[in-house]
């Protein structure tokens, strides 16, 4: 992937921050790892190599009975009444109550955390052992419960005490994250006939050696060989380019506020619930701010102002998801829902004739990540409440005749101009966190397939696409499998496929695609930045100029000034150009 020359340091945050956020879905130990930033300490790069070692080399069955005699201490009162405490500068965990009674194999995982190894790989974007021997850890965590034929009532009680116990993370994040995501963790582990290496390694790959998993190889039909025909000429706007806007990731928090604690040492910060301001400089922007905090409405609408003046010829909006804000802990469904309606009821208000092609994110769901495919039948692996809501939303700018398709996959196929076709994909049936898709992972939704056959349709009329989606193919958060899938499908209607269009890095970017085996460039995908400024981020937006065929001609990025904004808070926040 080749990266634009802007916030290149900032992006390994955004990719930490936005995977420690997805990586709790493994209940207590992963968890922890929500707000491990904070956890980074001066340990010399040897102990963390000596400690990384040690833990793996740890027997994980040994780790899930240390858990379990953790708990039995915590249960029985021992560790509430020791009172013994000795600081241990090399071993930070045995500076923890109840640290004696941990173990080996906790007090080593603590330590590790502690330390900040997980971290690293997170801030790198290059998950190794550590993170995987964490996940194992906590899958198997799991099946102690699942093997014992305990109720889920009782793994979230002593999920919720470990809580407390280890201490890593805010009680009321952890707890939220237990009563989100553990129904959903046993229900797959429960279902699933594979071992956790395997699970894990469908989720981390290289990091867990890519052990053989069959399960998870398929490949759907594609047609052989190149286009069957050229391109009919196009003549819409009389040869006249096309001006497109494309905003992504706005995390539209509708409870920031100005002031409050933007230094809560949670995933999320800049809420009147985000604990007390200790410092001046500690308080929160009135436009937002750097640290781990989302996008106030006033300036989502500024943006939405600024653009609407400035830019007044857009024919077209793409916008490629991720709109709830990163408080994962604590959402709901309906919450969910009316973020989507009242994300969408801004574009309508700014922009009330112009039309918007969108693409599902990430964090629409509840809990995150999580979007199980048609084809799982679990009581609450129902998607509708979400698709249901995407498709009366999109309905306004799409219309009826795309309501099956969204309704069961949220994706959809719509000619917007003579010549010229949007197809936009749910990119969550390629989220290696989305759990579901341990149960079934071959073409989730028959997506691609649907692909291949809109593809082929197009080819067969001359019209070019746009592809749109949230995940861009081929980033670490993407199944392996499926990435190479669509890399096929993408060489074979190089010809067809002009531009594709993405979200999620929070970042500007962009990737390049090439044909094989003569590895020629064949396709470019263009990753927006962010709205939202989580973190270290200006706000920002991008346009583009295509031509009548949907040929890219140019693009602009245009960001806010967020520093100087906050700093002259009464006046109109400057957007410029920024390349």
């Amino acid at each position: 992937m080749a990266s634009l020359p802007n916030l290149t340091d900032k992006f390994r945050k955004v990719i930490f921050n936005m995977a420690i956020a997805h990586f709790n879905v493994f209940l207590m130990i992963n968890l922890m790892l929500a707000t491990m930033g904070r956890f980074v300490s001066s340990a010399s790069i040897k102990q963390k190599e000596d400690l990384v070692e040690k833990v793996n080399s740890l027997n994980i069955d040994d780790v899930v009975e240390d858990m379990q005699n953790f708990l039995k201490h915590m249960k029985n009162g021992t560790i509430a009444e020791e009172r013994s405490f000795h600081y241990n500068r090399l071993d930070p965990s045995n500076n923890m109550p109840g640290a004696n009674y941990m173990g080996t194999g906790l007090s080593t995982m603590v330590n590790l955390l502690q330390l900040g190894k997980v971290a690293y790989e997170f801030e790198n974007s290059v998950f190794g052992a550590a993170s995987c021997t964490f996940c194992k850890a906590s899958l198997m965590f799991i099946k102690y419960y699942l093997d014992r034929d305990k109720e889920l009532e009782e793994v979230v009680a002593d999920a919720k005490m470990l809580c407390r116990g280890v201490m890593v993370i805010s009680y009321r994040v952890c707890k939220g994250l237990v009563n989100l995501f553990t129904k959903e963790v046993m229900t797959v582990v429960k279902t699933s006939n594979q071992t956790p290496e395997q699970m894990c390694g469908f989720m981390f790959g290289e990091a867990c050696n890519n052990p053989e998993n069959l399960d998870h190889e398929w490949r759907p039909w594609v047609p052989p060989g190149g286009p069957l025909m050229e391109a009919s000429p196009v003549t819409k706007y009389n040869g006249e380019s096309i001006s497109i806007l494309h905003i992504s990731d706005t995390h539209f928090d509708h409870l920031y506020k100005e002031g409050s604690n933007a230094e809560c040492g949670e995933p999320m910060c800049c809420r009147e619930d985000s604990g007390e301001v200790r410092r001046e400089e500690d308080r929160a922007g009135y436009w937002g701010d750097f640290r781990k905090c989302d996008t106030p409405l006033r300036t989502i609408e500024d943006m939405y102002s600024h653009i609407a003046s400035t830019h007044p010829n857009i024919d077209f909006i793409y916008w490629t998801g991720d709109l709830p804000a990163h408080d994962i802990w604590n959402q709901t469904k309906e919450g969910n829902k009316e973020i989507v309606r009242a994300t969408a009821r801004q574009l309508k208000k700014f922009f009330p004739h112009v039309p918007v092609y969108p693409a599902l994110g990430n964090h629409e769901s509840v809990p995150v990540d999580s979007f199980p495919p048609p084809s799982v039948s679990a009581e609450e692996a129902s998607m509708s409440w979400l698709y249901s809501t995407l498709s009366e939303e999109w309905g306004h700018w799409l219309g009826e005749n795309h309501k099956w398709s969204i309704t069961h996959g949220a994706y959809y196929s719509m000619n917007v101009a003579p010549g010229l076709r949007v197809i936009s994909l749910n990119m969550n049936y390629c989220m290696n966190k989305n759990l579901w898709l341990l149960l079934n992972s071959t073409d989730p939704a028959n997506e691609l397939q649907w692909l291949v056959f809109e593809l082929q349709l197009a080819e067969f009329k001359g019209e070019k696409v746009h592809i749109l989606g949230h995940i861009p193919p081929g980033h670490v958060d993407c199944v392996k499998v499926w990435s190479q899938n669509f890399y096929e499908i993408i060489t074979r209607y190089s010809s067809t496929v002009t531009a594709q269009f993405y979200g999620h890095t929070h970042t500007d970017e962009f990737q390049l695609f090439y044909s094989h085996p003569d590895h020629v460039p064949s396709s470019v995908a263009y990753i927006a930045p962010s709205v939202t400024p989580y973190y270290g981020l200006n706000p920002s937006y991008r346009l583009y100029t295509v031509s009548a065929k949907g040929e890219m001609l140019d693009h602009h990025t245009w960001i806010m000034d967020l520093e100087v904004a906050n700093a002259n808070p009464s006046k109109d926040p400057p957007w410029y150009l920024l390349y």
